[in-house]
């Protein structure tokens, strides 16, 4: 009989990285501006990076 316990630990490694959500910096998503405005469906959302650095979502 085979051991392919290496193989299912492969296995649930590439599970476990295809349920990872996508990661995008606030730098790409803002693309050196300081305000993005979001449409989600009928509603328009604002995010803002302030001066202190912080990000604030707005509806």
């Amino acid at each position: 009989m085979a051991n392919n316990s290496g193989d299912d630990r492969d296995a649930d490694a590439a599970q476990t990285a295809a349920r990872s959500p996508r990661t995008v910096t606030s730098r790409e998503l803002l693309g050196g501006e300081r305000l993005l405005v979001i449409q989600h469906e009928e509603e328009v959302y604002r995010l803002q990076l302030t001066a202190a650095g912080k990000l604030i979502l707005t509806k």
